[in-house]
C-alpha cells in the first residue's frame, strides 16, 4: 500500500499558490505549547477563541479554491478519536457545505498551523474552536463579497452548498469569489456564529472518514505504508537504562544478504536491508555479537513509594485555602499509591524517513509535529527547516508512546542511504522496554468532618513528577541520548498551573472551606516515564474518589448524595444525578460478592464533566473482580459528535479499566522485566463488562470541553468503591491484581 504523494516536495506555500486559489501568501507564528491562558491587559486587543489566539490568519485555517474547492488545515492529529470527522462537521456547519466536501488536511510542518501537541483533550476545544470562529468569518467575507458581485444588500444573501444565494435567483459560488491573498486578514473577535436551532452538521450523526480502510485492511496507518524504493531498517537497543557498549564485531553481518547498512554512532545501533525479515535476522544477529555494560540503578519496585518520599526535589504548593487546619468531629486519613504503567501500543510504533536534496521528511505517528520536527533537526545538526514532519496515523497512541523515538531513530539512519524512504518498525520487545511509562505515583489523603459528617478541612499530597518528557530537545529521543554526541534529556521543572500536569485534578471540585494540596516533586524519575493519557489525573481522581466514598461511609451517608451535597457547580451535578439515575443507583443490599461504585470528576476541573456508576464482582478464591455493568454520563459542552464523544467515553473506560485492574510494569535493580503481553497482561475481550451505557449531557451553544481522557480517573475510583461495595475492604494500591485482592482479604 503505497502512500500518496509520498515522495513529492509539497511547501505551504507552493500548496496555496496553485489552482487560482483565495490565498497566495501565509505566515504562521510559533504556537505556544499547552499553558495556562493569560488575562489580557486593558491595553491589549481582545483574547481570540481556541487556537487562534497563537495563529490569527484565516488563511492558516481555510482555503477555497477556484473550483470551490474548500480545504480546512489543523495542527491536530487524528489518533483515532474521530477528529478528521468532527472537524468537519465544525467547518462544514459555518460554511453551510456537507462534512463530505470538505478536504482536512492534519498536522504537517510544512502545511499546517503549529497547535504543539495533540494532547490534554484539546483538539476540539482549540483547533475545533479556531475553526469554527475561521469559517463562520470567512461565509459572513464571501456574503459581503457576493454582496458587491450581485448588487444586493448583506441581508438579503445566504449561503448554501457553496453558493452565495440572492434575489431574484442571484447567485455566485464560493469559486467565483476567490481573489489574491482574500483571507489573509485576521480573525476578529466578535464574530457571530450559527445559533444551534440552526445546525445542519453540529450534533448530527456522520460516518467516520478514517473507519473503512481500518476495517478492511486499506492504507490506515504508517506501519502500513510502502513507498516504492523502500529499505527496511531495524535498531537494536541496549539491554537495560544506562548501559554501554563495550564492544561490536560488525563484519558477519554486513556480509549477510539483503544488508545495505550498518549503523553505529556511540550506543546506537540499526541495520538497513532491501527486505523486512533480511533487516530482522540481521538485527538479531547484531544482538548477539553487540557486548554491554551495564550497572544496577534502579530501586526496589516492592518498596517504591519510600523512593518516592526519599527523592523529593521541591514541594510546591498546588492550593491553599482558608485555615490550614479547623477542629471537628472527626479526622480521617488514607494513603494510595499506582505502580508504573506501559502506554501498550497494540502496534509497534513505526517511522519512515527520507533525506532528499538536504531535506529529511518524516512520516510518523508523533502526537506533535513540530517539537518533533524540533528535536531531531537539533540531533541531525540542522536548521529546522531542513526537516519536514507529516502526521500519519499509528496502530495505537494516546500519550507519549515510541512514536518520537522510531521517528528520531528513521530521521538518523535515513542519513546513511540517502534518496531511499527507510522505514523502522520497532519489535515488540522494543515498545514495551523503551516506550516512557506513566510514572508511578504516591498519594495521602487526609479529612476532618463536622458533627454532621461534612468535609470542614482537605489535606492533600502527591508524589510524582511532571509526568511530560516529549519532545522537547534531541535530548528527549532514545537516538539522541544514544549518539555519541549524547544530547542530555531536559531538566524536569515543577510547573503549576490550571491544566495541570503531575497535578492535574488534585485540588478536587468538591465545596471545602479549607484546602491544602501539596505536590512532592520527584524531579528524576528512575525508569523513562511521560505523558500516559490524562497525566496525574488517573492516580489523583482515583484517591480523591476512593477517599470521598470512605468519608461518606464515616458520615453514614449515600455515596452520591455526600458528593451532591459538596458541589455548588449545576453541571457537576447533572451528570452525577443522570448517571445514578440511569444506572438505578440505591443502597439495596446485592448479592455476596457483589458490589455498585460511582465516582466523578471534571477532568482537569475545566473540561469535561463525567460520573460513572458501575456494578462489579468479586471472586475471593481466584481474586478476580470482573465489572458487570457501566453507566456514565458525560458534559462536554455543545457536542459536535455525539457517536464520537461516546465512542471515546467508552473506550477510555475500558482502557482504564485495564490499567486498574492488570496493568503494572515489573523491573529488577538493572532491567525491565515486562517485554511482552505474557508479563504485562491487558484487558481481554472476555473481561468487558456486558453493558455500558454512556449519556451524552448536550448544552448547545456552550463552549466546547475536551471529553477524551474525562473517563479513566473516574473509572478507576467506581472500580475501587465497588470491590469495597463487595468485599467491606478497600484496596489503596493500582493495579488490583489478583493477587493483590487476595491479599486484602485475607486469602
Amino acid at each position: 500500500m503505497n502512500a500518496p504523494n509520498l515522495l513529492s516536495d509539497v511547501t505551504r506555500r507552493g500548496f496555496l499558490a496553485g489552482a487560482g486559489a483565495l490565498v497566495v501568501s501565509f505566515a504562521i507564528p510559533a504556537a505556544a505549547q499547552e499553558s495556562a491562558p493569560a488575562a489580557p491587559a486593558a491595553t491589549e486587543k481582545p483574547k481570540l477563541p481556541g487556537s487562534l489566539d497563537d495563529t490569527p490568519s484565516l488563511d492558516a485555517w481555510i482555503r477555497i479554491d477556484a473550483d470551490g474547492t474548500i480545504t480546512v488545515f489543523t495542527g491536530k492529529a487524528e489518533l483515532g478519536q474521530g477528529t478528521k470527522t468532527s472537524l468537519r462537521q465544525i467547518a462544514a456547519e459555518e460554511l453551510e457545505v456537507e462534512p463530505a466536501s470538505i478536504k482536512l488536511i492534519t498536522a504537517d510542518t510544512a502545511l499546517t498551523p503549529n497547535e504543539g501537541y495533540t494532547a490534554g483533550s484539546q483538539t476540539i476545544q482549540n483547533s475545533g474552536t479556531a475553526i469554527r470562529y475561521a469559517s463562520a468569518q470567512v461565509r459572513q467575507i464571501l456574503i459581503a463579497k457576493a454582496s458587491e458581485k450581485l448588487g444586493a444588500p448583506i441581508e438579503a444573501l445566504k449561503a448554501q452548498a457553496g453558493v452565495i444565494i440572492g434575489p431574484n435567483g442571484a447567485k455566485a459560488s464560493y469559486g467565483d469569489l476567490v481573489g489574491a491573498d482574500f483571507l489573509h486578514v485576521n480573525a476578529a473577535a466578535d464574530t457571530k456564529l450559527k445559533p444551534p436551532a440552526a445546525y445542519h452538521a453540529i450534533g448530527k450523526p456522520f460516518a467516520r472518514v478514517d473507519i473503512p480502510a481500518k476495517v478492511t485492511g486499506g492504507h490506515a496507518y504508517v506501519q502500513d505504508m510502502r513507498p516504492s524504493g523502500m529499505v527496511h531498517a531495524r535498531v537494536v537497543r541496549p539491554p537495560s537504562y544506562g548501559a554501554k557498549l563495550s564492544g561490536f564485531a560488525d563484519a558477519a553481518v554486513r556480509a549477510m544478504p539483503g544488508v545495505i547498512a550498518v549503523v553505529r554512532d556511540g550506543d546506537f545501533l540499526a541495520v538497513v536491508a532491501e527486505q523486512e525479515f533480511q533487516a530482522v535476522r540481521a538485527m538479531r544477529a547484531m544482538v548477539g555479537v553487540a557486548k554491554w555494560q551495564e550497572q544496577a540503578a534502579l530501586p526496589d519496585q516492592y518498596d517504591l513509594p519510600a523512593f518516592l518520599e526519599k527523592s523529593v526535589a521541591e514541594v510546591g504548593t498546588v492550593t491553599s485555602v482558608g485555615a490550614d487546619s479547623v477542629p471537628g468531629a472527626r479526622t480521617i486519613e488514607a494513603r494510595f499509591t499506582r505502580a508504573y504503567q506501559m502506554h501498550g501500543s497494540i502496534g509497534p510504533s513505526s517511522a519512515i524517513a527520507m533525506l532528499d536534496n538536504g531535506l529529511t521528511t518524516v512520516w510518523t505517528h508523533t502526537q506533535g509535529v513540530y517539537p518533533d520536527r524540533k528535536a531531531i533537526a537539533q540531533m541531525l545538526g540542522v536548521p529546522e527547516e531542513r526537516v519536514r514532519c507529516i502526521h500519519t496515523e499509528g496502530s495505537g497512541c494516546y500519550g507519549h508512546n515510541g512514536a518520537d523515538d522510531a521517528a528520531a531513530d528513521a530521521a538518523l539512519i535515513a542519513q546513511t542511504v540517502p534518496g531511499k524512504p527507510v522505514r523502522v518498525q520497532w519489535m515488540r520487545d522494543q515498545e514495551h522496554l523503551w516506550e516512557p511509562y506513566g510514572p508511578a505515583m504516591l498519594t495521602r489523603a487526609r479529612a476532618t468532618l463536622d458533627q454532621s459528617g461534612n468535609i470542614v478541612n482537605w489535606h492533600y499530597d502527591l508524589w510524582s513528577n511532571s509526568h511530560g518528557t516529549r519532545p522537547g530537545s534531541a535530548g528527549s529521543l532514545i537516538a539522541g541520548r544514544l549518539m555519541a554526541r549524547h544530547f542530555p534529556p531536559d531538566p524536569a521543572k515543577l510547573q503549576i498551573s490550571p491544566l495541570g500536569n503531575g497535578d492535574r485534578n488534585a485540588i478536587p471540585l468538591y465545596d471545602v472551606p479549607n484546602q491544602r494540596v501539596n505536590w512532592h516533586f520527584v524531579a528524576d524519575m528512575p525508569l523513562r516515564v511521560s505523558s500516559l493519557r490524562s497525566l496525574g489525573a488517573y492516580c489523583n481522581v482515583f484517591s480523591i474518589e476512593s477517599f470521598m466514598d470512605e468519608l461518606a461511609q464515616a458520615a453514614n451517608a449515600d455515596p452520591v448524595e455526600y458528593r451532591l451535597r459538596h458541589l455548588k457547580d449545576p453541571r457537576a451535578k447533572k451528570v452525577i444525578e443522570v448517571a445514578a439515575q440511569k444506572f438505578g443507583w440505591s443502597q439495596e443490599a446485592l448479592p455476596e460478592g457483589r458490589g455498585r461504585g460511582f465516582a466523578f470528576a471534571n477532568y482537569k476541573n475545566h473540561a469535561a464533566y463525567l460520573a460513572v456508576a458501575l456494578e462489579a464482582n468479586v471472586d475471593s478464591d481466584s481474586g478476580a473482580i470482573k465489572v458487570s455493568r457501566v453507566v456514565a454520563a458525560v458534559d462536554c459542552g455543545e457536542a459536535v459528535a455525539p457517536d464520537s464523544i461516546i465512542n471515546q467515553t467508552e473506550g477510555g473506560i475500558l482502557q482504564s479499566m485495564s490499567w486498574t485492574l492488570y496493568e503494572e510494569v515489573h523491573f529488577d535493580r538493572t532491567r525491565i522485566l515486562s517485554p511482552d503481553w505474557s508479563t504485562y497482561p491487558i484487558l481481554r475481550f472476555s473481561a468487558v463488562p456486558d453493558t455500558i451505557d454512556v449519556q451524552v449531557v448536550d448544552n448547545p451553544g456552550a463552549p466546547y470541553l475536551g471529553v477524551a481522557e474525562a473517563a479513566q480517573g473516574p473509572t478507576a475510583g467506581a472500580i475501587a468503591n465497588a470491590f469495597r461495595s463487595a468485599t467491606g475492604k478497600r484496596i489503596h494500591d493500582l493495579p488490583f491484581t489478583r493477587e493483590r485482592v487476595k491479599a486484602v482479604l485475607g486469602v
